[in-house]
């Protein structure tokens, strides 16, 4: 089980069909983020009522949070044609300017992981975001002509995992920014259930909440484990998805009562029997992991945070005294005093 992440919050291969047929059409049917919600609200009435396309609008977070899905209600909402790119997919900068010239009245474009677009195709979009221009060369050196191609006014809604590394000036391009966070445990039992209608799979209360407190507060990870669970209670003979046959689903999974998993579970052990608890840079533990850095920090580390169990300091990772207790350990006197604290 070691080989499949039944947590991991990125889209894995064939999700992608059933993922979409469970995404909700509308802000009154997304369940959760709700201030990000009432925002993107009150944003949308006052740009219809004005007749203009929405300002851009850049959606951050950990993956699996619903950014996609959030960039589409938007333009449903707002009446918009939307093309849906991702960051990496540019491999120059005539992409981008076939991608803003095409001819359509009202649209928005999505582009996923904007972080990683280039600094050369980003430097495209600054105009375009602000005067709906692009500048257009022709032919190289001295005999090379510029023009200035005009755009219909449309909206971009960018999404990223990791908003540090987008440059001020892009980030200052968005008039709206918004940040979702992981869900609690009662709004992800929410979308279980409604995932569960959907999908014509019997399950009732305790065992909604049972998937949910253990989906490491991401709906993807929340209806991935939901399918799993369906599989092992159908085969036990189960009618329904109950408490005690969500319990058992998910331990065979290797899905523990936090909703951590086999990698995570090493991750805190080797910096408590390697390491002493810490502090230990990132590169020593993706060495001793057999893991890439990214998978670390984008994967196993924010959820670790987010729970108490790990911390980030300037002079590395350190396991909580609660991260010790969780893979059944006993802390040292300082850690379980609360020294090595950083204020």
């Amino acid at each position: 089980m070691d080989d499949q992440r039944w947590t991991d919050p990125t889209e894995q291969e064939g999700e992608r069909e059933l993922d979409r047929s469970l995404r909700p059409r509308s802000l009154d049917e997304f369940v959760g983020q709700e201030k990000v919600k009432e925002n993107l609200r009150v944003f949308v009435t006052a740009a219809r009522q004005r007749g203009e396309v929405l300002d851009h609008v850049l959606l951050h977070g950990p993956p699996g949070l619903g950014k996609t899905t959030l960039a589409q209600i938007l333009a449903v909402e707002m009446d918009l044609e939307i093309r849906l790119t991702s960051g990496p997919a540019f491999q120059n900068s005539a992409e981008l300017i076939a991608l803003l010239s095409e001819q359509a009245d009202r649209r928005a474009i999505f582009i996923d992981e904007i972080h990683r677009l280039s600094r050369v195709i980003e430097e495209h979009l600054y105009p375009a975001m602000e005067d709906w221009r692009v500048e257009l060369i022709i032919d190289k050196g001295p005999g090379a002509r510029h023009f200035n191609l005009q755009l219909e006014p449309f909206t971009l809604i960018g999404a990223t995992t990791r908003a540090g590394l987008i440059t001020p000036a892009l980030r200052s391009r968005f008039g709206i920014v918004c940040h979702l966070d992981f869900y609690p445990a009662d709004e992800l039992a929410i979308i279980v259930r409604r995932s569960a209608r959907l999908l014509d799979i019997a399950i009732d209360e305790a065992g909604a909440v049972e998937i949910a407190r253990r989906s490491r507060g991401t709906p993807r990870a929340a209806n991935r484990l939901l399918r799993r669970v369906r599989d092992f209670a159908q085969v036990a003979g189960h009618d329904a998805i109950d408490q005690a046959s969500a319990d058992r689903g998910l331990a065979l999974l290797g899905v523990d009562q936090l909703g951590l998993e086999p990698l995570d579970r090493r991750y805190l052990e080797i910096i408590c029997n390697h390491f002493q608890g810490g502090p230990v840079g990132i590169q020593n533990l993706a060495v001793s992991l057999g893991e890439e850095l990214d998978t670390l920090e984008d994967v196993v580390e924010p959820f670790l945070i987010q729970t108490g169990l790990l911390k980030r300091t300037p002079r590395g990772r350190e396991v909580t005294p609660g991260g010790w207790r969780h893979i059944g350990l006993e802390p040292p006197g300082g850690a379980a005093a609360g020294q090595g604290e950083l204020l």
